[in-house]
């Protein structure tokens, strides 16, 4: 049977308001919300996409629904909260990188409940060949947690398959508690989309294969490990293969693990093999580090194909 959505996210929309340049004092108004951003890359690569989230009933959320009608994201899920606010970010840039700063605390997205996600939510995500959920839903509340982990059972039980990032953010969470439950989310998924930068403070591991082996040891069926402008490991039970990166100049990193999975799921939906599938991610995200902010720089499918054909990978090593 064919479903009506190809790739779900689930979690934390926000708006962002992006430096310019080092030094500057002026922001650019975008959007951002690493599942959010996720699903709108996936809609960019082709897929029939659908997100699922609470916003405040104030000018900040009328601009993200927009965003997502814009995009072709299915909106129909979305619920409205008349007593607390859309959540926003900044992003300054300096010589040690991107610099965030949050205005999120009792955001409407925080207010999720699994009650809310038991009506147009819970038939969305089964009605999806792929629900996406990260760490920070998991974290900015426990109503939110208990949501987003209802959301994964909703998706176990149709056979809907489920993708997490673990997306660390200890200002959120306790490192302990993120441990705990972030192995539980690991148990509960099909893919695995971890950040290497996010397992190294997770697991106290820094090798590449001691990260993957610890993922399985919590229940991983596959892991992709993004390793930044170096590229993605890619495993299976049986398989390992790094992806390497592409040779880009790059002005804003923002999102950019987000752009890696909406276009890993987009390709998973459209049958692509996950190394296959890492190989296309890795092309977009490259394209998606050339621009300001999270959402505006998220490449086409025609572009991503043309990096591809057009640039060398710095590398491809099996092991």
């Amino acid at each position: 049977m064919k479903r009506q959505f190809d790739v779900v996210g689930l979690g934390e929309a926000m708006v962002e308001f992006n430096q310019t340049e080092p030094g500057n004092p002026l922001y650019l108004q975008g959007f951002g919300g690493d599942t959010s951003n996720a699903t709108i890359a996936a809609a960019r690569a082709g897929a029939r996409t659908a997100y699922l989230t609470r916003l405040g009933t104030d000018t900040f959320g009328d601009a993200l629904i927009d965003l997502w009608q814009r995009e072709g994201v299915d909106i129909r899920a979305i619920g409205r909260d008349v007593s607390a606010h859309t959540a926003v970010y900044f992003v300054r840039h300096g010589p040690n990188g991107h610099e965030f700063s949050y205005l999120r605390a009792h955001s409407a997205a925080s207010h999720m409940t699994p009650e809310w996600l038991a009506g147009k939510p819970a038939e969305a995500i089964v009605n999806a060949q792929i629900l996406h959920v990260s760490g920070i839903s998991l974290a900015i509340s426990e109503a939110a947690r208990k949501t987003a982990f209802a959301a994964m059972q909703v998706a176990r039980n149709a056979q809907t398959l489920v993708s997490f990032d673990a997306n660390l953010r200890l200002k959120l969470w306790p490192l302990k508690q993120a441990q705990e439950n972030i192995a539980r989310a690991i148990a509960m998924s099909d893919l695995f989309l971890p950040s290497l930068d996010d397992m190294v403070v997770l697991t106290g591991l820094t090798g590449a294969e001691d990260i993957l082996n610890w993922c399985y040891a919590q229940g991983a069926k596959t892991v992709v490990l993004k390793l930044g402008d170096k590229g993605a490991w890619v495993s299976s039970r049986d398989r390992r293969e790094l992806i390497g990166g592409h040779a880009v100049d790059v002005i804003d990193a923002t999102g950019a693990g987000d752009c890696f999975c909406g276009n890993l799921l987009a390709r998973i939906a459209a049958q692509d093999d996950i190394f296959s599938a890492a190989r296309y991610a890795n092309a977009a995200a490259a394209l998606a580090v050339q621009g300001y902010g999270a959402v505006t720089p998220l490449p086409a499918s025609g572009k991503v194909l043309k990096l591809m054909q057009s640039q060398a990978r710095i590398g491809t090593k099996t092991g």
